[in-house]
């Protein structure tokens, strides 16, 4: 049956799965139960996803093969289900699982209990995104896409609310028309193609011609649709702010990664199909992403300076991210896949840190506290006003709760700012750099994404440091909220691994580098997912 650890691509999927089939036998009394396992499933896929990412690493870096397959059903490619590990999927499941793993942790605080199923739709929406991040065929992108979704529209109404269920409707509406496309888009470019595996696709593409041809585009163009939906690309994006706002911190954790779901497919597909100069349809939607971006980032932008609401500004902080990205990709390729990439993970972390900060600080004005017993860090009921203090001091005493949520939040807004020293600016200006370097003559769309790039940047800067003084550092003498360990610990993860990234920039851009090399390789990864040989009776066979 070959190496045991040949079978860790299939594990992120089974995982979650198992896990959430388990939970469901339990009723709701047994919360303690649940929290092991889902904590339990979720520190193994960290490990799993470590393994892969370690591995890919290390044989990428000493030049051997990369792109790992798994034919499930050891029926071979084109004709059975592919499973890819690869550069990006490898650093995608890291991504997600950390994302998961605070997003938990934050939820046993309190927010599991506010209604029922809780874990076994958190698990089920990470086996959603682990699938999507996984498969090799359009067909089963298709598949684990609805499986994230039909788990989100239940984490997305998880709390109630009035304000939670009319974005659900909305979210659950908008989705469901999407995933239509999206089936439309397949079956379309199944019939003319006869296959959805990606590799196969790309080697059928040249032969495509006439009307043939003009219906291929057309099913592309209409699943591109569906990708752009679910990556918020204004006007295709005008749900994505008050969604997010509207959802619970946890669920927001993992819905920071949603939209990055849509950015990765179209990554994976317009890259392997279009986005080289050897594919028949070299520039097919470039002009799209390009522009859509811009119209997003705009749109963003100008959302930002409009509101004051913390929620809403996480929201459209998301979209600008997602209009970079996009804006980015359409542009071209070369050295900006890499710190597209970069980019990429480091906004997602922060926004993820973002939405769970908001319910901290928003807590502190309003005074909403948490129900669940958990170890406070500071549980002070000082109180923070100027005539607390003495004439004769020098200054005012900050509480302890006030000192890490406004540290936090400095840390976050430069992230998203994209100010240094941190993650955020390192990858804005790593993108800057390569849009700058992509040509000897830039053209005008260039020049205005770059300046878009700094000036949404400024916009953030701006909108957050309003929020944080209303909200944070304006004088108040309302008492301090308390501030426990499981609200705290998932934020400073997050926060730790921007960190890392700023700190361990050179080989992660290096890794990131050689990701969007990966992307440019059509023949090396259809090479690879062709000719992966099925496992032999006797077990000679390897994957």
């Amino acid at each position: 049956m070959g190496n045991w650890t040949d079978h860790l691509i299939v594990l992120p999927i089974l995982l979650p799965l198992a896990g959430a089939a388990l939970m469901l036998l339990l009723d709701e009394q047994r919360l303690r139960t649940k929290r092991a396992i889902s904590i339990g499933v979720i520190l193994t896929l960290i490990v799993v996803s470590g393994m892969l990412l370690q591995g890919i690493s290390a044989a990428g870096f000493a030049g051997q093969p990369v792109t790992r397959t798994y034919l499930v059903g050891n029926w071979p490619a084109p004709f059975g289900i592919v499973l890819v590990a690869d550069w990006l999927s490898a650093i995608m499941l890291a991504l997600a699982n950390l994302l998961g793993l605070a997003g938990l942790i934050y939820a046993m605080a309190r927010w599991d209990t506010a209604g029922p199923r809780f874990h076994a739709l958190f698990l089920l929406q990470l086996m959603g995104l682990n699938g999507a991040f996984l498969t090799g065929d359009i067909f089963n992108l298709f598949v684990f896409f609805e499986v994230l979704l039909a788990a989100s529209y239940g984490l997305m109404l998880h709390g109630s609310g009035k304000a939670r269920v009319t974005a659900g409707l909305h979210y659950v509406t908008i989705n469901v028309a999407a995933s239509l496309l999206f089936l439309i888009g397949a079956a379309l470019i199944y019939g003319v193609c006869g296959t959805l595996n990606m590799a196969d696709l790309a080697t059928r593409i040249p032969d495509i011609a006439g009307t043939d041809l003009a219906l291929f585009q057309s099913g592309m163009a209409v699943l591109g649709l569906a990708f752009l939906i679910k990556a918020g690309m204004w006007p295709l994006g005008f749900w994505l702010p008050s969604t997010y706002a509207a959802a619970s911190p946890p669920v927001a954790v993992l819905f920071a990664i949603l939209s990055k779901v849509g950015v990765y497919a179209l990554m994976r597909v317009y890259l392997l199909l279009f986005g080289t100069e050897e594919s028949p349809i070299p520039t097919f939607g470039g002009d799209w992403l390009l522009y859509g971006g811009i119209a997003t980032i705009i749109f963003g932008t100008i959302g930002l300076l409009a509101t004051r609401t913390l929620s809403r500004i996480a929201g459209y902080s998301a979209l600008i991210s997602s209009g970079t990205l996009l804006a980015a990709l359409g542009s071209g390729e070369g050295a900006v896949l890499g710190a597209v990439l970069f980019y990429l993970v480091s906004s997602t972390l922060a926004l993820g840190a973002f939405f769970m900060l908001i319910e901290l600080v928003e807590r502190q004005e309003f005074g909403d506290k948490p129900t669940a017993q958990t170890e406070p860090v500071f549980d002070d009921e000082y109180v923070w006003a100027p005539e607390a203090a003495g004439e004769d001091e020098v200054g005012i005493e900050i509480p302890g709760t006030i000192a890490i949520l406004g540290g936090a939040f400095i840390f976050v807004a430069l992230l998203l700012a994209g100010l240094p020293p941190l993650s955020g600016f390192i990858g804005k200006f790593a993108l800057l750099d390569g849009l700058i370097g992509l040509e000897d003559q830039i053209p005008v769309s260039t020049w205005l994404l770059i300046g878009l790039i700094i000036i949404s940047g400024l916009a953030t800067l701006i909108a957050t440091s309003r929020a944080g003084i209303d909200l944070l550092w304006e004088p108040s003498d309302k008492p301090q909220p308390v501030l426990r360990l499981a609200e705290a610990a998932p934020v400073g993860i997050l926060l730790a691994a921007c960190l890392a990234l700023t700190i361990f920039a050179g080989p992660v851009m290096n890794y990131m580098e050689r990701t969007g090399a990966s992307l440019e390789d059509r023949q090396g990864y259809i090479r690879s997912v062709m000719s992966t040989p099925r496992l032999q009776s006797n077990g000679e066979g390897a994957r």
